[in-house]
């Protein structure tokens, strides 16, 4: 084999976040950016050697160009076989899928996710290990090691493999296989769901629109929904991946995702919308007029897995990130089941799954997952809110309600400011850990801080320790605000502030969010003096 060593110099802004590695378009398009990057993730992973890596992303642009790349690099550092998607596309939880089910040592994912496409839009690129799951942090922090004291990189020289076409191929002595990149996600869903149930519903009339939102999930939502579901021919709008994501931002809620929103709010709605985000994890579901909030959809699906034959026997536990609402907690304690508080980022999920400790889990951010894979996966939750519908004949606005009157409403929003100066930002988050001793006992308008705390997390499994993961004002009546800054955008900083307040009284249930919440809300800036920091008098997006 004609090994070819280039050299190179490291890259100072590598350090994987919470996703991977992010960066604009361009940034990866230097020369060497993207080499060093995975030479780096090469040389920290010595398993790969020999055995299978799956390769595949959302098909946002440069995914192409990467996809080249990657698989010259892989032949020249010695993996024996490639699964790459055809076209290059798989989305997030269907790569988890094929890496579990195939035995690769792991995968290699191009993504950023719900963040804008196009040539000067986003990238990014991730590891995930052979649980099918993102790199712990032990892991990618020994991939930024690799990246800073990189002196070169290994290729090879060959024509571009085809990924349009399905079939095997050759680089040197590395075996590369371009698959179908639906055929395993869709007999896992089969296998979990009853396609049967859901099939009749859909025979009887039961309506549906899916907003792809010109990303990942087109194809899969096309193939399982249209094709092996029977659900109308034009359910899925916006069908098409494209690398620009149409010029849309790919993130499904319902600032971003109109077209579906706008329908499910008009006077001859569907019984049900649902959108999927950029590379496939994320899901939003509504019904008519009715917005489920994705700390709500996890609660529901705890509450009602029983009905869903992958779930007949149970759940051994469910676990949500620390910013997520509470809602599933209550679901927890009635099922006398061990609910999990996690920091942000799915690879903390990982170990409890893989430790049979939980099933189901999910994030906030329009995130929810099982342990049928190592990832979130936004078709899954809306097949699971399929079969549900399919098995209790109600519509999503009561089944939502009835869960209330049960298990108690917790209001919760996110108010997110979004493109502020970095400085500014941690200046900001400085300030609230310097106050957090003077807030305990502290009234502030009438409400009782009861503990204010930077979250930490103890990883029950291996032990490792997660610090500064959010800050937290928790008041005596049991409502929350969290201060976070997020961690998968490309510039910037994004301040993310998380309000929740739990109700019980059904007669004070239905009350429009940001009115519940009008008072932490206020709070919530005036303590962190948002304004002042940040410039801004209102957030960016409201979810």
């Amino acid at each position: 084999m004609s090994i070819q060593t280039v050299s190179t110099t490291p890259f100072d802004d590598q350090k994987p976040g919470t996703s991977g590695l992010r960066k604009k378009v361009p940034v990866f398009q230097q020369p060497h950016y993207l080499e060093n990057f995975v030479q780096s993730i090469f040389n920290s992973v010595p398993e790969l050697e020999g055995n299978t890596l799956v390769v595949g992303g959302d098909g946002r642009y440069y995914n192409d160009d990467a996809i080249q790349t990657i698989l010259r690099m892989a032949a020249a550092n010695g993996i024996a076989r490639v699964l790459v998607g055809q076209h290059g596309y798989l989305s997030t939880p269907a790569a988890s899928a094929v890496i579990r089910k195939h035995g690769a040592a792991g995968g290699i994912i191009l993504s950023a996710s719900h963040n804008p496409g196009g040539p000067k839009g986003d990238f990014g690129i991730k590891f995930n290990a052979a649980n099918g799951g993102p790199a712990v942090e032990s892991l990618t922090e020994a991939i930024f090691e690799a990246s800073k004291r990189l002196e070169h990189y290994l290729s090879v020289s060959c024509e571009d493999i085809p990924l349009g076409e399905a079939g095997t191929y050759q680089i040197e002595a590395m075996q590369v296989e371009v698959i179908d990149p639906v055929e395993d996600y869709a007999n896992l869903m089969a296998e979990l769901f009853d396609f049967d149930a859901i099939r009749g519903m859909f025979k009887a009339g039961f309506r549906l629109r899916f907003d792809a939102m010109h990303a990942i999930t087109g194809p899969y939502a096309r193939r399982i929904l249209e094709q092996e579901l029977g659900a109308a021919a034009g359910t899925v709008i916006n069908a098409e991946p494209k690398p620009d994501f149409g010029g849309g931002h790919p993130d499904p809620n319902l600032a971003h995702a109109r077209e579906m929103v706008d329908e499910m709010y008009s006077d001859d709605a569907p019984d049900m919308g649902a959108a999927s985000d950029g590379d496939g994890d994320r899901n939003m579901v509504l019904g008519r007029h009715f917005f489920v909030t994705p700390s709500d959809s996890l609660a529901v699906l705890a509450a009602n897995a029983t009905l869903v034959p992958g779930y007949a026997a149970g759940l051994s536990g469910v676990a949500r990130s620390m910013p997520t609402s509470c809602a599933v907690d209550q679901v927890a304690r009635s099922l006398g089941i061990d609910c999990y508080e996690t920091p942000t980022g799915w690879k903390f999920f990982g170990n409890l799954m893989d430790a049979d400790r939980i099933t189901l889990c999910g994030e906030e951010s329009f995130g929810t997952g099982s342990a049928h894979i190592r990832e979130k996966d936004g078709l899954w939750a809306v097949l699971f809110w399929l079969n549900i519908l399919a098995v209790k004949g109600d519509s999503i606005k009561d089944i939502v309600h009835h869960h209330w009157s049960v298990y108690g409403r917790n209001y919760y929003t996110r108010h997110d400011y979004e493109d502020i100066d970095s400085e500014a930002a941690s200046t900001l988050m400085s300030m609230l850990g310097s106050i957090l001793p003077n807030q305990v006992d502290r009234e502030i308008a009438g409400y009782k801080v009861k503990a204010a705390d930077q979250f930490s997390y103890t990883d029950p499994v291996d032990g490792s320790v997660s610090a500064n993961q959010g800050i937290r004002l928790l008041f005596e009546n049991g409502a929350r605000i969290v201060y976070r800054l997020s961690g998968t955008g490309t510039q910037g900083a994004t301040l993310r502030i998380y309000i929740e307040a739990y109700e019980a009284d059904v007669t004070r249930q239905d009350q429009d969010t940001q009115q519940a919440l009008a008072d932490y809300i206020e709070i919530a800036r005036e303590v962190a003096d948002v304004a002042g920091y940040t410039g801004m008098d209102e957030p960016t997006v409201i979810t």
